[in-house]
């Protein structure tokens, strides 16, 4: 359920509250929500079936098998449930093709949370085979740990992922900040007791008490990060 790196040291900076950042993967660090959709289409097309674009807000930084239910009722597509997110998981992996493209800021800020020792996780609801595939573009040795949406029982908008990744790093909810982009992600973020940071990727996402939206992390680094927590402490 872990990644092979060892576990980072979990202590702070001096005066700093922050203890982990937990990321989203798809649509926060890499640009493959289109992607996503994309695969969607196609399969869909090959089973009969045009994909209207307002599907394409429901199912955005859902888990699979959400997105894949509502695109069976949608549609009335007749394929089991199983079978279309193994053919969707298959075709995400054939369109990547080996490299994703990083969204602007992405590997500076994973950088430089490297660089300072701050502990951080992945925490995706895309299956542990797709998110192995993003790891080689992303750079494993970034993340102390990678929890993978068929890895807990219940995936966003639960807080169960959030919740395992925080305790993973040994850190408490409340001092980690969550950086996601859909509302799914935000509100299991937020339903863990994380503060949060929204990129908005395909939807608009509102600001509200204990989350911040940015137009993209070119606006987020660490001592942007720290001082979310640090106002809450």
């Amino acid at each position: 359920m872990t990644s092979s790196i060892p576990a980072v040291d979990t202590r702070t900076a001096e005066g700093s509250a922050l203890q982990a950042v937990l990321l989203d993967m798809d649509g926060t660090l890499v640009d493959t929500e289109g992607i996503w959709w994309d695969a969607e289409v196609a399969i869909f097309a090959e089973l009969g079936h045009a994909l209207a674009e307002e599907y394409r807000q429901v199912v955005v930084g859902g888990p699979m098998s959400r997105s894949a239910q509502f695109l069976i009722e949608a549609t009335g597509a007749e394929i089991a449930l199983a079978e279309l997110t193994g053919l969707l998981n298959s075709r995400f992996t054939e369109l990547i093709d080996g490299s994703v493209p990083m969204l602007p800021g992405a590997r500076r800020l994973l950088t430089e949370l490297a660089a300072q020792s701050i502990p951080t996780a992945l925490v995706s609801a895309s299956h542990r085979r797709v998110m192995d595939r993003v790891l080689h573009s992303l750079g494993p040795e970034h993340f102390a740990l990678t929890v993978a949406g068929d890895e807990v029982e219940r995936t966003k908008p639960h807080p169960d992922p959030y919740l395992f990744a925080a305790a993973g790093l040994a850190a408490e909810p409340g001092r980690c900040v969550v950086i996601e982009d859909t509302d799914t992600g935000v509100r299991a973020a937020e339903a863990a007791g994380c503060r949060v940071v929204a990129v908005p990727s395909v939807v608009p996402i509102e600001p509200a008490a204990g989350r911040t939206v940015v137009g993209s992390l070119e606006e987020v680094d660490l001592s942007f990060l720290r001082t979310l927590v640090t106002a809450m402490h």
